[in-house]
């Protein structure tokens, strides 16, 4: 059904979806299916973002970011220097901990991307696979939420000296004879990372949405994705 949907032209969605919403369970209007979704998306996201900013949400969770390859030689070369032995440890700490409190802002950052939904969004994401809600805000929101959380991301990371710490580890790895000289950027690859997280988390909530009518918690919700089942 998605695929027809997608092959349609304009005139003719708006026709189908009209006969789909006046036979539908319960003769639902575009407007309650748009506000469904929507409503299930905000509970998704603000599940999933309040998991993942309290403390080990992410460092002691399946989300838990570890150093990019790069990083890990560093960090390898680091152990038979004084003073940053632990370097992997402190810095895995360090970045989640940042990833963390960096997550407390995203949860707005999202709302706003799910209000800008259309019509033709929340039929799609109704009639469609039991991720089609997080796949469609990934798909329209990551390189614009990247480019509001990265900021964050800098900023919690300094606020735990994550990129302070690093820095200082390169630049005694640096100093090793023989090593090729590197400078791995951490900030770009946790904010992706954190990003990555955040989205499982929706997407984890989303399916649980779809397959558990417990928890649909609203009058709404519960119509909508009758829809669905």
């Amino acid at each position: 059904m998605l695929v027809v949907f997608q092959m349609m032209s304009c005139s003719e969605l708006n026709k189908a979806l009209g006969t789909v919403l006046e036979s539908g369970a319960g003769g639902l209007s575009q407007t309650e299916i748009g506000n469904g979704l929507k409503e299930a998306l905000k509970l998704g996201v603000g599940a999933g973002s309040d998991r993942l900013s309290k403390v080990d949400g992410f460092l002691k969770s399946p989300y838990k970011i570890l150093l990019p390859e790069d990083a890990q030689k560093v960090a390898d070369k680091l152990k038979i220097v004084p003073g940053f032995n632990r370097v992997e440890a402190e810095i895995i700490k360090k970045i989640n901990r940042g990833a963390e409190d960096a997550a407390k802002k995203a949860k707005p950052i999202f709302v706003n991307a799910i209000k800008q939904m259309t019509i033709r969004d929340a039929m799609n994401i109704l009639m469609g696979e039991k991720n089609a809600a997080t796949q469609f805000l990934e798909r329209t929101t990551r390189t614009a939420l990247y480019k509001e959380f990265h900021p964050s991301m800098v900023g919690s990371l300094n606020k735990f000296g994550a990129l302070d710490y690093w820095d200082k580890a390169v630049t005694a790895y640096n100093k090793i004879p023989l090593s090729k000289k590197m400078n791995p950027r951490l900030d770009d690859y946790v904010t992706n990372k954190a990003l990555d997280g955040l989205f499982s988390m929706v997407e984890k909530e989303e399916r649980s949405i779809r397959k558990d009518k417990t928890k649909r918690v609203t009058d709404l919700l519960k119509k909508v994705f009758a829809k669905q089942d």
